[in-house]
């Protein structure tokens, strides 16, 4: 889907529900105040009907003329994206603990720059309103040729098990819900930088449902989450449901950066050389196992 002219913010955005065009507005206090509050209580902010529903159909044709570009890879993981038995831990520790993982991902150098999905990532009305809602000073779309502007996508039968994000928080629009299942489930702040929360996480991983909140998204809402220190997941999409389609925008809080080697090959099966120079240079941020 080629377009000859730039596209504007108002077919994209319900600019009346979230006028992200006009930050000093009393709606555009309202919608961040609102967000906030969810981010700092539960780790996610859904602002329903965000993306218009013809915009909403646009972001799925796109991801349907791409769709032979997809990645699809199934794994047994653990919820670090590990797939290797630990012998530090024992044989029921999360870390030894190993569920399918099944999905595909469109990587970023699939999407031209001035689609329909690019050009919403990338709309600087749009960067400065998650800034907000995150408060966050300033936010940058994430540098990395493959992770910046991906979709992921649950076909029949697939899940995206349960995971942490190595990333502080991503930005997701569901373009098209499953029929059956496809069901984004977490739980907020399990873990924290301190305390990796095995206890409660061997607890979700053995089938409790202690903390576990479910969403029904709806199409075209965007939602804000933290998902570093929450456990979450996509449940399997059922057998004769259409697939599941979700558009993922990548930010950073310090331009140019590029993402993990080992969870790019993941997730991508390739690497370009940009991510193997950024993992010469890459300093943690923290000790979590990932």
């Amino acid at each position: 889907m080629h377009h000859a002219a730039p596209i504007d913010l108002t077919e994209l955005v319900d600019l009346q529900a979230f006028p992200i065009h006009e930050p000093a507005s009393a709606a555009y206090v309202a919608a961040v105040d609102a967000a906030r509050a969810g981010l700092r209580s539960e780790g996610c902010a859904v602002l329903g009907g965000f993306v218009r529903p013809e915009a909403v159909a646009q972001l799925n044709d796109e991801i349907l003329e791409r769709k032979h570009a997809t990645h699809y890879s199934t794994q047994v993981m653990n919820p670090y994206f590990h797939t290797a038995v630990n012998p530090d831990y024992p044989p029921d520790h999360p870390v030894n603990t190993f569920i399918e993982r099944s999905s595909g991902f469109i990587p970023g150098d699939a999407w031209e720059s001035g689609c329909v999905t690019d050009t919403l990532f990338r709309a600087p009305e749009v960067v400065r309103f998650i800034a907000d809602c995150l408060e966050i000073s300033a936010l940058y779309c994430y540098d990395d040729p493959l992770a910046g502007l991906t979709a992921n996508i649950c076909d029949p039968g697939q899940q995206f098990t349960w995971h942490f994000d190595t990333n502080d928080f991503a930005v997701t629009v569901l373009v098209q819900p499953g029929d059956d299942g496809g069901l984004f489930e977490y739980v907020p702040q399990i873990r924290s930088a301190a305390d990796e929360g095995f206890d409660a996480i061997a607890e979700v991983l053995s089938g409790g449902r202690q903390g576990v909140r479910t969403l029904e998204l709806r199409p075209g809402d965007l939602q804000i989450f933290r998902g570093r220190h929450s456990l979450h997941r996509v449940t399997r999409v059922g057998a004769g449901s259409r697939p599941r389609h979700a558009a993922i925008f990548a930010y950073t809080l310090e331009p140019g950066v590029i993402g993990r080697v080992e969870r790019t090959r993941q997730l991508f099966g390739r690497v370009l050389p940009a991510h193997e120079e950024a993992e010469r240079r890459r300093v943690r941020s923290d000790a979590l196992l990932d």
